[in-house]
């Protein structure tokens, strides 16, 4: 079985008979190796005797005034986030119940990346055995931001933070005008490279083709099906669409954030001006398996998903809005 994403701490967790994710000690000390929390040299005492008595017990509670004894104002503001994080956590025995606990409730103060994270170890978890490196680039677009370009009549995803890391200079006044030096040299991929995602997953450098009516909607389509079937032991169909025309739009979910402000045009009864149609990035239509589950009385009209882009071009999902979005019955995770 081919490996990939290998530095999200998948290997520092283990499985339980359900097949959800169990928060192990070495996850959590992995949080505490993060650099923001490893004190510096000039480090308080308090800080440095805090560090080394919750890496040797990373459950060990942490009491406010340990944390507002610290003199560095940036190091209590992160002890008090990764020590609110990791208590969140410990409320719960999987990372899966964990993450549903999070975005069924409040967040908090959270930090997104952390987030994130959670959604790369779920998803590596979920996608385990996936031997189509398309739908793991997919995958990506949960929790990585992407930033979108067309090229040669094609609507191109690219990682954000990976661009932003190698962006050169322009090239010329006119490359600056109509897109970045590094957008114009990405890796997109296809059958040919899409064998070298396995060696380069962590890279997060590859692009993906989203133009409507290809596979990449499609693929992502599929990640979203495993995604729900993980987290809410519910079977799916997703079918991306490439228009949506005389439909009864009964019940929709914003995949982020601008999807959201479409759906909620579109549900009463407006109609989209150009801007809003043009930042549509992918429509889906998903239907249940078992309609028994739902609890709202949608008859027996789909659940449409919309997935659009910022003005910048930029692409920021929130897979959590699969999960509270349906119009059903929430049950507990497989765990």
């Amino acid at each position: 079985m081919k490996d990939f994403w290998l530095s999200c701490g998948h290997h520092l967790t283990d499985r339980d008979a359900g097949g959800a994710l169990l928060i192990t000690d070495d996850l959590l000390k992995a949080y505490l190796a993060r650099p923001e929390l490893i004190p510096p040299p000039e480090a308080c005492l308090a800080e440095q005797t805090l560090y080394a008595a919750v890496l040797s017990d990373p459950r060990r509670r942490v009491r406010d005034e340990e944390i507002a004894a610290l003199l560095d104002a940036d190091a209590r503001e992160n002890w008090s986030l990764i020590i609110g994080f990791r208590d969140r956590l410990l409320q719960q025995r999987t990372l899966e119940a964990a993450y549903l606990d999070l975005v069924r409730r409040d967040v908090g103060k959270t930090p997104p990346l952390f987030l994130n994270q959670l959604v790369q170890l779920i998803l590596r978890n979920a996608l385990d055995g996936c031997n189509d490196p398309f739908v793991l680039r997919a995958a990506e677009l949960l929790f990585r931001r992407q930033r979108l370009t067309v090229r040669e009549g094609a609507l191109i995803a690219a990682d954000e933070e990976t661009i932003a890391s190698t962006e050169s200079a322009p090239l010329s006044p006119l490359i600056a005008m109509l897109e970045s030096a590094a957008e114009s040299s990405i890796d997109v991929m296809v059958e040919e490279s899409a064998h070298t995602y396995w060696e380069r997953s962590d890279a997060f450098d590859m692009a993906l083709d989203l133009t409507a009516g290809r596979s990449g909607l499609a693929k992502l389509g599929e990640v979203m099906v495993s995604w729900i079937k993980h987290m809410l032991a519910i079977d799916v169909d997703i079918e991306p669409l490439t228009e949506l025309h005389d439909v009864r739009f009964s019940w929709y979910i914003g995949l982020d954030a601008v999807g959201t402000q479409v759906g909620d045009t579109l549900w009463n009864a407006g109609s989209l001006d150009p801007r809003s149609e043009a930042s549509i990035v992918g429509l889906y239509r998903l239907t249940f398996h078992d309609r028994t589950m739902l609890v709202e009385n949608i008859g027996s009209e789909p659940v449409y998903l919309i997935l659009a882009m910022t003005p910048d071009k930029m692409l920021y999902m929130k897979p959590q809005n699969l999960l509270v979005g349906l119009p059903i019955r929430h049950p507990e995770p497989t765990s």
